[in-house]
């Protein structure tokens, strides 16, 4: 009986709501998927990341620049490092004394010209010629640049150094500089009557020996490419007569 009794005084739990049915004949509605991807679509590529600088010209200075500006005044444009490597760019008119004072000072005296050489620029139409002198007694180098129109002559260092006569001669053979007062201009490398500057940029590379082998040896080149067929395309083009 108390047992009845303390049933009986415990609340009843609420009902729980009865969840609506759907009608009938109607399903739940389905959640859309999105379209595929078109056949053959491939994701889009990630942005690229930002193109790295490149090497910088540092300014550079040093008691030869500052004799030099003294001196020269006017043919000095600028002195700067690039990659480690000291550099100075003249004006044409007065190489060869500019040469001379940098082979005889006494700060730092460059006896030896390791290398002259010549980069081809046609959009500007202009030939920067590049001279790398050494000092044996302070253990220096220097790079000397300068610019010239094409077809423009330039003086001839061969007077201060004499390793100038052949070097010189290199790069009038490959790129047709002029040099005034050289001792014996002539081509070094290639045949007297080569045609052409093969290291000019706007030289045609096909064209190089056609005609040279066929007047010389006899036979056709391996070029692929015959002067019949440059003559047709390009009507200024010149070669020596058979």
């Amino acid at each position: 009986m108390a047992d009845e009794q303390k049933d009986s005084q415990q609340p009843e739990k609420p009902a729980e709501p009865q969840k609506s049915a759907a009608p009938p004949g109607e399903a739940k509605a389905a959640v859309p998927k999105p379209p595929p991807p078109p056949p053959g679509a491939k994701p889009a590529a990630p942005a690229a990341p930002p193109k790295p600088k490149g090497p910088q010209q540092e300014p550079w200075s040093s008691p030869l620049v500052d004799a030099i500006k003294e001196k020269f005044g006017g043919e000095f444009v600028k002195s700067y490092s690039f990659l480690g490597q000291n550099q100075i760019e003249v004006k044409k008119d007065r190489i060869a004394e500019i040469m001379t004072f940098l082979r005889d000072n006494e700060i730092v005296p460059f006896n030896y010209l390791v290398d002259e050489t010549a980069v081809h620029w046609p959009k500007t139409e202009e030939f920067e010629i590049v001279y790398i002198l050494y000092s044996h007694a302070k253990n220096e180098q220097v790079r000397v640049k300068t610019r010239i129109k094409e077809w423009e002559p330039i003086e001839s260092v061969a007077s201060v150094w004499t390793t100038a006569d052949w070097l010189e001669r290199e790069v009038y053979d490959m790129f047709g500089v002029q040099y005034i007062n050289h001792p014996n201009l002539k081509r070094i490398l290639l045949p007297e009557d080569w045609v052409g500057y093969p290291l000019r940029k706007d030289y045609n590379i096909r064209l190089q020996d056609v005609e040279w082998v066929r007047k010389h040896l006899g036979i056709d080149s391996g070029q692929k490419y015959y002067v019949g067929e440059a003559r047709h395309e390009d009507e200024g083009y010149i070669t020596p007569s058979d």
